[in-house]
């Protein structure tokens, strides 16, 4: 039976988490570079890159779930790979039952890699997955316009309250009026987070006519006439829209409750596209009630339903009725980035990078692991095997490792670590079919050793 190896988890823009199993393995201006490494060019002849496979020789096998972009699911099949697509998330179960037979997954924000489920071949937090020897990849940029936008159509929404007009004209109520509606231009937009989602939403603001400012938690140089504040609290109190930005962490739970409420403007707004828990919900259904928040629009939730379909209610959250009725309150379900582009750009940019790991040991992009590389092995290297090699970050490792290389060339060679967790590539020239096996057991008992690939 062939050596386990990790399944390289994919994942939808900010839920970060996942995966472990069988054998094997946007154009920026970094992919550009980067693509320098794939065609060498010497003498003026050019030298094409050698294609690589797992020594195991086996065909790799891809599970790609939630209705991830077709671009990706042809981006794989293009390089060979077998994809089982399916529209929907798979629970615990269902996963532990499929998932032995795969190499890699792909999945967006449902899907739970948990435990259980990298143990059967295991969502995973991204410190398990980095001990578990299995690179994450998600895609952060591509869905930062989509968000951007979504909240720009809410501080519109919000202020000329058209979508509460909206809806009482679906319910044949005429109800014309300017009381209460506001132009956004000269209003201030302030920003908790200014990231990727964050910083392209001040470039949008500022071009309505809105003064910006931000929140966060490293000093950033702002785009624009954007200001940096040095605290929420300042922040709070001097914006007329509050949008959130950041991630779901144990410092960002419940970070807009009570008292930041009440820090907020009198008739101002809140935005959350960001995590379900980073509102305190019963807190901001107050503060609406007692008419001292405008209104409020939110996109994420603390329990989300599992599936399209299924009733948002107080079965899911306890105060959902509570929200639901409530006037000049937007509550989207988690659309923030589903939009036909970001959705393609997602699925090219992690396809992408996860092509690059399984066929050539890359973690550039890697969100929880060592970011390693190495330039192609050129095709007349025939010889020529890549070995990929995820340990305990100790001392002593490249020791044992050159040991057992040591009877060959080592052509280049390069590691990196991260935390606990450390990753070498080595390229190791005239190795013969005889010697691949024994190689890769040998690496395989050092001490330190979590998972050891070869590519040929």
């Amino acid at each position: 039976m062939s050596p386990a190896i990790p399944i390289p988890i994919s994942i939808s823009p900010g839920k970060a988490v996942s995966a472990s199993i069988s054998p094997s393995t946007s154009a920026s201006l970094h992919d550009r570079f980067r693509a320098n490494s794939t065609v060498a060019v010497t003498g003026g002849a050019i030298r094409l890159p050698k294609v690589l496979h797992p020594v195991e020789n086996e065909d790799l096998k891809l599970l790609i779930l939630e209705n991830i972009s077709q671009e990706a699911v042809r981006a794989f099949q293009s390089q060979g790979f077998h994809v089982d697509h399916y529209t929907k998330a798979l629970s615990e179960e269902e996963l532990i039952q499929k998932i032995g037979s795969y190499h890699a997954i792909g999945i967006r924000s449902k899907t739970k890699i948990t435990d259980k489920v990298i143990k059967a071949a295991s969502k995973v937090d991204l410190v398990t997955a980095e001990k578990a020897g299995i690179p994450v990849f998600n895609s952060p940029f591509s869905n930062s316009r989509s968000v951007a936008e979504l909240v720009i159509s809410e501080i519109v929404a919000l202020s000329r309250q058209y979508f509460q007009r909206g809806y009482e004209m679906r319910e044949g109520i005429w109800n014309k009026q300017s009381k209460g509606c506001w132009e956004v231009r000269g209003k201030t937009l302030g920003i908790v987070g200014y990231g990727h989602i964050g910083s392209q939403l001040s470039v949008l603001a500022e071009a309505f006519g809105m003064r910006v400012l931000f929140h966060d938690v490293v000093n950033i140089m702002p785009l624009g006439s954007a200001r940096q504040v040095e605290s929420l609290a300042e922040l709070l109190h001097e914006s007329d829209f509050v949008s959130l930005h950041v991630p779901e962490l144990s410092e960002t739970t419940n970070m807009i409750s009570t008292n930041e409420l009440a820090q907020m403007k009198q008739g101002s707004y809140l935005i959350n596209n960001a995590r379900g828990k980073v509102v305190d919900i019963p807190a901001l259904i107050e503060a609406l009630k007692i008419k001292h928040l405008a209104g409020a629009a939110l996109d994420v939730f603390p329990q989300e339903p599992s599936a399209n379909g299924a009733p948002f209610d107080d079965q899911v959250n306890s105060w959902c009725s509570a929200l639901r009725v409530l006037p000049n309150v937007i509550l989207t379900p988690h659309i923030g980035g589903s939009t036909e582009e970001a959705q393609r750009m997602i699925g090219e940019e992690v396809s992408a990078a996860l092509c690059r790991y399984l066929n050539y040991g890359s973690t550039v992009g890697a969100v929880n692991f060592p970011e390693v590389d190495l330039r192609a092995i050129t095709a007349e290297q025939g010889r020529h095997i890549r070995v990929c090699h995820v340990h305990n970050n100790i001392p002593g490792v490249l020791r044992q490792v050159n040991e057992v290389l040591s009877p060959y060339n080592v052509e280049k060679q390069y590691s990196d670590s991260k935390g606990d967790i450390a990753y070498l590539m080595a390229d190791i020239a005239d190795v013969s079919p005889m010697d691949i096996n024994k190689l890769r057991e040998q690496i395989s008992k050092t001490p330190a050793n979590v998972l050891t690939r070869l590519l040929a």
